[in-house]
């Protein structure tokens, strides 16, 4: 059976262990792919004139780093931004509209939330905080369950969306000890910093 407290650990020690040159690298690498499959997913959308509802997050130490691609897409009128924002332990999140200059606050361990009670529209896109994958899209986060209620509840109200797993590649669990927990729900992609270990649909 898999310890995924321990797993969890040896996944964060190996990625606060990388080079912050090879890190800042990595993540314009993935802001770049992210920028162009999104580039190639609009022109596929069956209602390319409809505004784009992409829910991002802001990242933590150690996390891949958005900011930059977040500003650019959010200058655009046909594309929204959203963060994630807690509401309970126990609920689904919510996702609340973000712009460069939103006011932020601090909010659960240590997330930076946009400051409005304002909430977005259910997200088209949904960019998922990943902290180990499998080449088959099961995640590993980081133990608290958010997205998994919150992807089970956008399926249980027949939402249609993609997820795409944001992760290093030393995430990834291929040679490890792990099996996917039953509520698990798996992604529609993952990206890390060597690539598309799952492709994202277009």
């Amino acid at each position: 059976m898999t310890n995924y407290h321990d797993l969890r650990q040896q996944l964060l020690h190996l990625r606060a262990a990388q080079e912050s040159r090879d890190t800042r690298r990595g993540a314009l690498l993935m802001r770049g792919r992210l920028f162009t499959w999104l580039n190639q997913y609009r022109q596929h959308r069956p209602e390319p004139q409809q505004p784009l509802h992409i829910a991002a997050y802001w990242a933590l130490a150690h996390e891949p780093d958005l900011g930059p691609l977040l500003v650019q897409w959010a200058e655009e009128e046909a594309i929204h931004v959203s963060l994630p924002c807690v509401v309970s332990p126990d609920s689904p999140l919510v996702f609340k509209p973000w712009h460069p200059g939103q006011a932020m606050k601090k909010a659960a361990f240590g997330v930076l939330e946009p400051d409005t009670p304002e909430l977005a529209p259910d997200p088209e896109i949904i960019l998922v905080p990943t902290l180990g994958f499998t080449r088959q899209g099961d995640r590993l986060g980081y133990g608290k369950g958010y997205y998994d209620r919150t992807l089970a509840d956008l399926t249980a109200r027949q939402q249609t969306f993609t997820t795409i797993g944001l992760s290093w590649a030393v995430g990834d669990l291929s040679q490890m000890d792990y099996v996917a927990a039953a509520h698990d729900v798996p992604l529609d992609a993952v990206l890390t910093d060597k690539g598309w270990p799952k492709p994202a649909p277009l």
